[in-house]
């Protein structure tokens, strides 16, 4: 049999040439993701720059540290806090007496000690912590946007490689799906001269068992290759760091893409295989040129079950965490069921798609010819819409729900903020402005333990005046009212576990003091920037880093302007600032959508040019008999062309169906977190990729049926 396979490859190499390049490049993804991962994972420690001179240094405290409850017993959890604790000045005088103390200029958030380690972990307990090594880089201004960088490339690599496997079972199970479809007659012939069902799979596996093999092992070379550009893109592209680079990794991404890579051949093969083996002897002679039994039971079932199974997770996530819906982890994966669930019922789904395009009512026969050919031959349309599908699914999915959540986040900005001028910078001070109200506003945090099993860090801003915060804002309240917010109340959000106005809340301030405070407002939860509120007081370290000022009725603008910079900030009008603010997609995102959509519009144009070069390819007896009915030779091809154009058409509005309802149910949950309400399509890159596969369709389909005169 695996001789029979290997001969089978020989004479049909064409017909799985499509199979191989897509198995070759979602190995060439796979591998060029996992030796970034390894780089990412395996990132050399940083030296030290700060106090590259000091053998040690010394850390005020920096994280909250929380008993909480897991199972039977209990865990400390601890999180970073939102204003670390400086090294104090008695710890300093105290250092000194072991060794020489070197000084930031004026910062105290850390100092560098030239004395034994030992002495200094003794003397510092508790009081802060005891940096060695390369673990002094921890000091460095640059420490923390590495790490937040780091996370943003495993993720983006994460889903790329994800997706890649996903399309690359998608593409490889319809390509080899279509193949038996072809070679429907070929399995007759072997069934009638002896060969048993078992040995009609083992065949169809085999050949892709070879396909896997060889196209993992070229698509280990191409991944080697394409690692370091894609390192040098991410680096260019602002998403790693400068610094980062690829280094020896070992054979581990090689040996995991590569086996995925057969996997994914061989997984993407064995439902074809069965339906192959299920081939009689004399079935496949008998059956005429139309389609029949295209969707036998246990593909109804399965399509219809992962249907029911993408609406029912849809449903619940929308009625049980609607805020789920708008994270990128969520509305990235979560359309692939629905995409593999009406890949599935494309059978069914072709002819009632197809009866909607009229062409019978263009002039002439070739309309006619279209129509009646493409509802004929499903098969065919099916296996020609399916890539499409998925592009036009994942795209519309993916670059829409991104825009959608940029957009309401921007709206809510829009809408929470009153003032005619807001004045940014790192330390303002809060003064009065003749002929204006100014409300003076700091970052902080608050933690908070939830059911006793976890610590919730919520970002929070401190109100210097409330009177003045109350009236610039419009905080989306649900209860309560903002105004009567003071020294020993907070404003929460629903997102809380307790959020009911008068109750009193366990907190953690943002620099770890622990303070119990009263609901005074509740907020809606909105796109999740809805963040908590406290009064400066509740936030000790925290320094005003916005003002938003209004101008009273008959008072100057310009001359508020002015007297504004002397507050050491930024001053901008309201339009200005929110222009140069308002949330949007950040490289890291822009990035990995484009990845995932360019990953995708390639496999789409190998798999369509594959089908179609071979689905015209087998269709010389029945281009031969159009000629002999008298059709002209351009009229064939314009058959041809247009039986491509309108499979792809069918893709797309499937495709497009997919993408509508997981926007619809991104809009509901806006709607039901009190979050601005909007969908944004992204037309021109929807647009893009479809004409993108009518241009590779069309054009494979015409040059393969060109010389079939």
């Amino acid at each position: 049999m695996l001789t029979l396979a290997l001969s089978s490859l020989r004479i049909r190499w064409a017909s799985f040439l499509g199979s191989f390049v897509a198995v070759a490049l979602g190995v060439a993804v796979m591998t060029a993701m996992g030796l970034g991962l390894a780089a990412s994972l395996g990132a050399p420690a940083r030296a030290p720059e700060r106090f590259a001179s000091s053998p040690v240094v010394v850390m005020g405290r920096d994280t909250l540290t929380v008993e909480v409850q897991r199972g039977p017993g209990t865990a400390l959890v601890s999180k970073k806090l939102a204003h670390p604790h400086p090294v104090d000045s008695e710890l300093i005088r105290e250092l000194r007496e072991l060794g020489q103390v070197r000084l930031d200029g004026a910062a105290r958030d850390a100092v560098g000690v030239d004395a034994p380690v030992a002495a200094v972990r003794e003397l510092v307990g508790t009081r802060g912590r005891v940096l060695t090594g390369a673990d002094r880089h921890q000091a460095d201004p640059s420490a923390a946007r590495d790490a937040e960088a780091l996370v943003g490339v495993d993720s983006l690599l994460g889903t790329a490689a994800g997706v890649a496997a996903f399309v690359s079972v998608f593409v490889t199970a319809s390509t080899f799906a279509f193949v038996v479809a072809l070679r429907r007659r070929e399995f007759g012939l072997l069934r009638l001269v002896g060969a048993l069902p078992g040995q009609v799979r083992r065949l169809l596996l085999g050949e892709a068992l070879a396909v896997g093999l060889m196209a993992s092992a070229v698509g280990c070379v191409l991944g080697s290759w394409a690692a370091p550009r894609l390192v040098r893109a991410l680096v260019e592209g602002g998403v790693a760091p400068a610094w980062f680079a690829l280094r020896g990794s070992g054979s581990g991404p090689y040996q995991v893409a590569f086996a995925v890579g057969v996997l994914v051949a061989v997984t993407g093969t064995w439902s074809a295989s069965r339906r192959a083996g299920r081939v009689g002897p004399l079935e496949a002679l008998r059956e005429a040129s139309v389609d029949t039994g295209v969707m036998p039971w246990s593909r109804r079932v399965i399509g219809f079950t992962l249907l029911t199974a993408g609406l029912g997770l849809l449903a619940w996530t929308l009625g049980t965490d609607p805020a789920a819906l708008l994270k990128r982890k969520t509305y990235v994966t979560q359309p692939m069921v629905l995409i593999t669930a009406v890949a599935a019922l494309a059978p069914v789904l072709v002819r009632p798609v197809v009866r909607l395009v009229r062409l019978d009512r263009l002039p002439g026969a070739v309309g006619l010819l279209i129509r009646a050919n493409a509802s004929s031959a499903v098969r065919r349309t099916a296996a020609v819409a399916a890539p499409v599908l998925v592009t036009v699914a994942l795209a519309g999915s993916l670059l829409g729900s991104a825009a959608t959540v940029t957009e309401a986040k921007a709206a809510e900005v829009r809408e929470q903020t009153r003032g005619q001028f807001v004045v940014t910078g790192e330390t303002l001070e809060v003064a009065r402005v003749a002929g204006a109200t100014v409300s003076g506003t700091a970052s902080t945090a608050v933690f908070v333990r939830e059911e006793g099993t976890a610590l919730i860090r919520s970002d929070a801003r401190a109100v210097s005046d409330v009177t003045a915060f109350a009236s610039l804002t419009r905080l989306p309240v649900v209860a309560g009212d903002v105004g009567d917010l003071d020294d020993r109340s907070i404003v929460v959000n629903e997102e809380w576990e307790r959020h009911e106005v008068g109750s009193w809340v366990q907190v953690w301030l943002g620099d770890g003091t622990p303070a119990r405070l009263r609901v005074a407002a509740v907020l809606a939860r909105g796109t999740g920037d809805s963040g908590a509120y406290v009064t400066s007081a509740n936030a000790p370290g925290a320094t005003v880093d916005r003002l938003d000022v209004r101008v009273a009725r008959g008072a100057d603008p310009a001359t508020v302007a002015a007297a504004l910079r002397s507050t050491g900030g930024t001053v901008r009008s309201t339009s200005a600032w929110l222009a140069a603010t308002l949330p949007g997609a950040g490289p890291q995102t822009r990035l990995g959508l484009l990845v995932v959509l360019g990953i995708t519009l390639v496999y789409a144009a190998i798999s369509l040019a594959g089908t179609l070069l071979m689905a015209t390819s087998a269709r010389h007896a029945e281009l031969r008999s159009l000629r002999l009915a008298g059709a002209t030779h351009g009229q064939v091809l314009r058959v041809v062309a247009g039986e491509a154009a309108l499979g792809i058409g069918v893709g797309a509005l499937l495709g497009g169906a997919v993408a509508g309802l997981n926007l619809a149910g991104l809009a509901a949950a806006l709607g039901r977190l009190s979050a601005p309400v909007g969908v944004a399509v992204p037309w021109g890159v929807l647009a893009g990729c479809v004409g993108v596969c009518l241009v590779v369709g069309t054009g494979a389909a015409v040059a393969a049926a060109w010389g079939r005169r």
